[in-house]
């Protein structure tokens, strides 16, 4: 038992340290070292945009928030989702059918953690923002799973 849990363990931070080093190869138009990051964002923050981390679900700040307004990247506050794509998908977390400007959301292949899925970035920054599934609504189909410690929301 004590070697499943060491090989779990040992699995998680390559797979967590591979899905940074992709993050760290691409260039961006913001760019900061780590030490610069940690001194405007919170350590949660720090952990889920910079190390592509994720919170726990029904904990962010904004996976229930019905208020009108945009979504902004929260290390370079680009904005990234609107209120009126937001749904209700029962994860935890927000989700958005669509992005509100595609020039701003990348993706990526992820294949941490034994699973084979889409990261979504901020194009401008590289910032770790969630993933992307194939089972969300009309009109896209697609369910941009977001971190809420990735976003800054503003109202309209």
């Amino acid at each position: 038992m004590k070697k499943i849990f060491l090989y779990c363990c040992l699995f998680s931070v390559i797979t967590i340290s591979s899905c940074a080093q992709q993050q760290s190869q691409q260039k961006f138009a913001v760019t900061k070292t780590d030490d610069e990051w940690k001194k405007v964002l919170t350590p949660e923050q720090f952990d889920v945009t910079r190390k592509a981390g994720t919170e726990r679900p029904f904990t962010g700040k904004y996976w229930d928030n019905h208020e009108k307004g945009t979504y902004y990247c929260v290390c370079c506050g680009v904005p990234l989702f609107s209120s009126d794509t937001k749904f209700e998908s029962g994860t935890g977390w927000p989700s958005f059918y669509a992005p509100l400007n595609k020039k701003y959301v990348g993706e990526r292949e992820d294949d941490s953690y034994g699973m084979s899925r889409s990261e979504v970035y901020c194009t401008n920054c590289g910032a770790h923002l969630g993933h992307v599934f194939n089972d969300g609504p009309a009109p896209t189909g697609l369910r941009y799973c977001m971190n809420s410690a990735a976003l800054n929301f503003k109202k309209e």
